[in-house]
């Protein structure tokens, strides 16, 4: 028992430890995605998560969430506590992503605190923790999610979903006669190098979340895992790659990397529960579901410059839903019920707290401050000061 107690501690904090990959994942795939000028700002935002949501974690949320610390004894509960606490971040980054080029940071970081200390841990209570929702007609700890399609990527859109209905778009994004202007990406070796990254970490996001490797049974289950969530990622990859080709005559790499990030996501609520096959349909129809809702958020005028709600919101219902539908023994109507009760909860609790913060302390930056760049404004720093850019 005591060799299991030790193997078991290493795995959780190596798998928190690719977890933590994650971190330069999103920063690079955002930077990668916004114009120059406004490089620096979107680092600065991505480490400010990491330690505010971290800390906001450790001394609020994660008793909250789990009712003690002494709840796990499997393995350390300091390691158990870093794998957990290594999610937290990721929902504010795919908030933070989707509203980049025209957010202030001091409000981001006030939001940041809500999420860790009491957002994030709300959901995590009622699916993976405590549950003060146990035996009300609102418990839905009987919904399948292994890693957090729902818990963590959903959870991350529907607040984006809420500061972009508050903030609006980016300056000149939208022309009054309803034409879109396309900004381009800044770096495409950035946005390739941050998928990987966050590829690579979803081993350590969806094989950690099984729990233990230290048996014969439990080293089989994550080694099923890791594989169906790469093979989940590879469909997505493919699929976005071709229907982005059959539609607009181009090979789009941003839109491939998106759809096989929308591929892990939709295969994160479950991979250890199918076979080595099924992931390839869940994967494709993430990558399917990607290329699909990035034209229409657009169309909507929901300004979101890396389809952080294509990839997140979308496939975090699309991959919640699957364990419904491939899986015999879970109710797809259990599922529906999760991600229905999480977007109730998420939703409007992160819309009135963006509200008051936004009273306060204004989340969008001015027009003449996102012409200048958020660098320049707000960090006084650019992150390549010798180019010369556009506006």
């Amino acid at each position: 028992m005591e060799m299991n107690y030790v193997i078991d501690t290493f795995f959780a904090i190596f798998a928190m430890t690719l977890i933590i990959f994650m971190v330069p994942g999103f920063a690079m795939l955002e930077a990668g995605l916004v114009r120059t000028k406004n490089v620096t700002s979107v680092l600065t935002v991505n480490v400010m998560i990491y330690a505010i949501a971290s800390l906001s974690f450790m001394l609020i949320g994660y008793e909250y969430a789990f009712g003690s610390w002494d709840h796990q004894d499997g393995m350390s509960k300091y390691a158990f506590f870093m794998f957990q606490m290594a999610f937290v971040g990721k929902v504010v980054n795919i908030m933070s992503g989707g509203v980049s080029e025209r957010s202030r940071i001091l409000p981001l970081a006030l939001f940041t605190v809500a999420v860790g200390a009491f957002i994030y841990p709300t959901i995590v209570n009622i699916t993976w923790g405590a549950n003060f929702l146990a035996g009300t007609a609102f418990d839905i700890s009987g919904m399948a999610d292994l890693a957090g399609s729902t818990v963590i990527h959903s959870t991350g859109g529907w607040a984006l979903l809420a500061a972009i209905l508050i903030m609006g778009s980016r300056h000149g994004r939208y022309k009054k006669n309803g034409q879109i202007q396309v900004i381009p990406a800044s770096s495409i070796p950035l946005v390739t190098l941050g998928a990987f990254l966050l590829w690579i970490g979803w081993f350590g996001f969806n094989g950690g979340s099984v729990g233990a490797i230290s048996s014969k049974e439990n080293a089989d289950a994550v080694a099923l895992t890791i594989m169906n969530t790469n093979t989940a990622g590879l469909a997505g990859a493919i699929v976005g790659w071709l229907l982005t080709y059959f539609r607009y005559k181009k090979f789009d790499i941003t839109m491939m990397l998106n759809g096989a990030l929308g591929g892990l996501v939709a295969v994160t609520a479950g991979p250890d529960r199918y076979d080595i096959y099924t992931p390839i349909l869940i994967g494709a129809i993430g990558g399917a579901l990607v290329v699909l809702f990035v034209p229409i958020f657009d169309k909507l005028r929901m300004d979101d410059p890396v389809g952080a709600l294509s990839v997140h919101l979308i496939n975090g219902i699309w991959g919640t839903l699957a364990v419904g539908i491939f899986v015999a023994d879970v109710s797809i109507m259990t599922q529906l019920k999760g991600i229905l009760i999480v977007g109730a909860i998420v939703f409007p609790v992160s819309f009135v707290i963006i509200y008051i913060i936004n009273k306060f302390f204004s989340l969008r930056a001015s027009e003449d401050e996102q012409l200048e760049g958020i660098d320049s404004t707000e960090c006084g720093m650019e992150a390549y000061p010798e180019f010369k850019r556009s506006i």
